[in-house]
């Protein structure tokens, strides 16, 4: 008899798990409101009162204790006007990381300028500070450094190549939302911090995003990409006229945050620290019982104060087990839990089918962006042997942490089951 879910045997549970995403107590309302305020956008006409998109970012650059906020359409969004607003154009470098997911490289191609991937530290998968201090060329125009999963990078060593090479850093804390380091939000160390709120993120509206600054000059420049080249009239205008002014100071493109998704960020945004305490407890009692079937959990850097964990992440060690690959141990698992969100780590940012800049032809011609030819040692192990468990089962109760404890002992220990 087979004794794997996955090979037709019966799992250890069949509960369902917490839905994500889960709306905030009023989130009909205010978006009922939204729907009858004769304002859906940003780009819409003034109505008489602040809109949710502004309210949003006064909300948002308060829960980091910065100047300025403003919110895109997208992470991806956030990361391209982050960039453009550095200063990062056409022949440039950026270094991004060998293990994080395809749009940090993606966004630095699209605004012309050539991703650099450099590897991760083996136990935080963040940006490797030795690493990055040997790419940086006359041609670097940026870092860009991504808090991988629940972890923070080690932001004292890098803020300090980029203040001593001059170049701006951008924290990617898409995954990060409420994370400390030395008691500071995450974010707020570097030129830009970029956000996205996209479906499976701690903080979301299905898709959105915000960058956060403490430079009013680079915030300025950032409501210009964002919106066609506009920023906020400096009074308040009346009801019907627009919000957004044309200073014809930088050109741009539409990147706004909707009302709604604003409306929806409002109310997710109240329940933030607490959701993120309960999945921090639970995040321990997986450490304690992956840990003790050899799953060796991610850490964070040393001047972390306050993880988030949008995914918990631990490295398999046990070689009989890891060479059977995460991309089958994650679905077996998951065959175990109903469904559960076991995942495999990102490939390395060298073996990425999703990056593939040869498929479009407006990269046709522009040298050096293909990464296949990057060594990333420690990503590449990450690939084959670190899995991951999404941030919607951490907020359940001690009683499932227990089953994906026996979902995962279940598996290790009928893992020929799984060899081709």
């Amino acid at each position: 008899m087979t004794l794997l879910a996955v090979n037709g045997g019966s799992p250890i549970r069949s509960q369902q798990w917490p839905l994500w995403p889960a709306p905030a107590p009023g989130a009909l309302d205010a978006l009922n409101e939204v729907l009858h305020s004769g304002r859906w956008a940003i780009s819409g006409p003034y109505q008489g009162k602040q809109s949710f998109e502004r309210r949003f970012a006064a909300a948002f650059a308060e829960f980091h204790e910065i100047g300025h906020c403003v919110p895109t359409s997208s992470g991806t969004a956030s990361l391209m006007v982050a960039l453009e607003a550095c200063g990062v154009g056409a022949g440039d470098e950026v270094i991004i990381p060998g293990l994080t997911w395809v749009a940090n490289a993606s966004t630095v191609a699209g605004v012309n300028a050539v991703p650099v991937p450099v590897d991760v530290d083996p136990q935080t998968l963040c940006l490797d500070p030795v690493a990055v201090e040997r790419a940086i060329t006359p041609r670097t125009a940026a870092i860009v450094v991504v808090h991988l999963y629940s972890a923070v990078a080690d932001l004292d060593a890098l803020t300090a190549i980029a203040e001593r090479h001059e170049i701006p850093l951008i924290e990617d804390c898409a995954q990060a939302h409420g994370a400390r380091y030395r008691d500071r939000r995450v974010g707020t160390f570097g030129a830009f911090g970029t956000f996205s709120m996209q479906h499976s993120k701690v903080l979301t509206s299905g898709e959105g995003g915000a960058v956060i600054t403490g430079d009013a000059a680079l915030s300025r420049r950032a409501e210009h990409l964002r919106a066609d080249g506009r920023t906020y009239t400096p009074d308040e205008p009346a009801v019907g006229e627009m919000e957004l002014a044309q200073t014809a100071e930088l050109m741009g493109s539409n990147r706004c945050l909707s009302e709604f998704q604003a409306a929806l960020l409002l109310g997710q945004l109240e329940l933030l620290d607490e959701q993120n305490e309960r999945r921090r407890a639970n995040a321990a009692l997986l450490d304690e019982g992956l840990g003790a079937l050899g799953i060796q959990p991610q850490v964070s850097s040393p001047g972390t104060t306050e993880r988030t964990y949008y995914e918990w992440a631990g490295r398999i060690e046990d070689d009989g087990i890891g060479q059977i690959g995460v991309e089958r141990i994650a679905p077996a698992v998951a065959a175990e839990l109903s469904g559960a969100a076991i995942y495999a780590s990102y490939p390395p940012m060298n073996h990425n089918r999703l990056y593939q800049p040869a498929t479009r032809a407006r990269f046709k011609g522009i040298a050096g962006l293909d990464l296949t030819g990057y060594s990333l040692p420690v990503a590449e192990d990450a690939g084959q042997r670190v899995v991951t468990i999404h941030h919607s089962a951490l907020l359940g109760d001690e009683s499932d942490m227990k089953d994906i404890v026996r979902a995962f002992e279940k598996v290790f220990a009928n893992h020929r089951e799984l060899r081709g």
